[in-house]
């Protein structure tokens, strides 16, 4: 097992769950890190062994430990848990190490009240990040610096595709539309799978033209730059099949429960951070 007291730390993650593996993986996958040079905080034993056999990360269930000297540190915790970890690393950051937060809600004023540090950035990637096809909004306080700027938005990178948003209202938007909004595709692709299963295909044919379907549209869509609305014009022949499956999805409501999907996870994301 590396050793967490080496000089060479690069980073720090402290949570080894999915999006703390994934951030491993992509560090060293990116060329970024040597994996006996990020430090891991996980809890749980088991996990930390998992991380240190498939990895060759360190691991530690000791967050003062994975954060000594480390000039990235990671906080890749659930919400509900930063508490106990904040209360673990108060005022131990030294000014010159930056803090990046991935956690839901968690705002960059209570980061910096419960850790005794200024300069933090908060950033919102989402579960597609496992195959670096992720997409991971992220802002800085003004106190992180030109250089940490670049490394934050080249280490974000290496999990998909990063965007630097004004402010971290956008942050709690991101968390809403990109960040909850696999779970809502997810749901969708099940459901155009189970009508064609209802209409008579088996669901394995019906499985492979949904997500080509769903591939093909979103590439197209992105490609061509043109309005969805414009989009879905060009495929609405009047009277036909197209037509008549739109009409039932405004029936149902397909449209208005959408949106109120992105406004109930984007007020849920604001009360997480006053909790």
């Amino acid at each position: 097992m590396p050793d967490l007291t080496m000089t060479d730390k690069a980073f720090c993650v402290v949570g080894g769950g999915v999006m703390g593996q994934t951030i491993c993986r992509s560090l060293i996958g990116g060329g970024l890190a040597a994996a006996g040079a990020i430090a891991v905080c996980e809890v749980a034993a088991p996990r930390r062994e998992t991380l240190q056999r498939d990895l060759g990360v360190a691991a530690t269930g000791d967050a003062v430990a994975a954060a000594d000297g480390a000039p990235v540190v990671v906080l890749a915790v659930k919400p509900q848990d930063f508490p106990a970890v904040g209360g673990a690393l108060q005022g131990l950051i030294l000014p010159e190490q930056l803090v990046v937060s991935i956690m839901a809600g968690v705002t960059m004023r209570t980061l910096r009240e419960r850790l005794g540090h200024r300069a933090v950035v908060r950033a919102m990637p989402n579960t597609p990040a496992q195959i670096g096809q992720g997409l991971t909004a992220w802002t800085p306080s003004p106190e992180v610096t030109e250089a940490q700027r670049e490394l934050v938005g080249r280490m974000l990178d290496t999990l998909g595709r990063a965007i630097l948003v004004p402010d971290e209202r956008h942050i709690d938007m991101a968390t809403a539309v990109s960040g909850s909004g696999p779970g809502f595709f997810f749901l969708f692709l099940e459901s155009l799978i189970d009508g064609a299963v209802q209409i008579g295909m088996r669901r394995e044919t019906a499985t492979e033209l949904v997500y080509q379907t769903a591939l093909g549209s979103a590439a197209f869509a992105q490609e061509s730059g043109l309005h969805p609305a414009v989009l879905r014009d060009m495929v609405t022949s009047p009277g036909g099949t197209t037509a008549e499956g739109l009409r039932a999805m405004e029936e149902k409501g397909v449209r208005a429960g959408t949106m109120e999907a992105i406004i109930a996870a984007y007020r849920r994301t604001r009360e997480l951070g006053e909790a």
